[in-house]
C-alpha cells in the first residue's frame, strides 16, 4: 500500500486547497458570499485543524454559478435552490440512462428498440 503523495492532490477537485480569503478572491466576491452558500446548504466546507473554512476546486465551481445568478438579480436563497435542483435533476437523469442501459442489456435489446409481444 502506497501513501498519499501531496502531488496526488493537485488534480483532486474535492481537495479542500482554498481558505475563504483566496475562495472570495478568486470568484471575485466576499467571504460573507460564501457564508451565506454554506448557510443556505449549497456547499459546505471542510474545516482545517484550526476551525477554518477550506473550499475545494469544485465547491468553487457551485458558487461561482451562484454568483452568476445573483449578479443576474437571483435572490441568492432562490440561486442556490435553484442549484441543488439542478444538480439533483442531472444525477436523476444519469441513473436513470444507466439503468436504462443496464436494463437493455440484460434482457439482450439493444438501447432504444421496442419489445414486441410474441405472437
Amino acid at each position: 500500500m502506497t501513501a498519499d503523495r501531496p502531488l496526488d492532490r493537485i488534480d483532486d477537485d474535492d481537495y479542500p486547497a482554498y481558505t475563504m480569503g483566496r475562495a472570495a478572491e478568486m470568484l471575485g466576491t466576499t467571504p460573507a458570499f460564501l457564508r451565506a452558500l454554506g448557510e443556505a446548504r449549497l456547499i459546505t466546507p471542510l474545516r482545517s485543524e484550526g476551525g477554518h473554512r477550506r473550499y475545494s476546486r469544485y465547491q468553487l465551481r457551485i458558487a461561482a454559478r451562484a454568483r452568476e445568478m445573483v449578479d443576474q438579480g437571483t435572490a441568492i436563497e432562490a440561486a442556490c435552490r435553484i442549484i441543488i435542483l439542478e444538480d439533483q435533476l442531472e444525477e436523476a437523469q444519469r441513473i436513470n440512462a444507466e439503468l436504462r442501459r443496464g436494463g437493455a442489456v440484460a434482457s439482450g435489446d439493444k438501447p432504444g428498440s421496442a419489445v414486441r409481444p410474441a405472437g
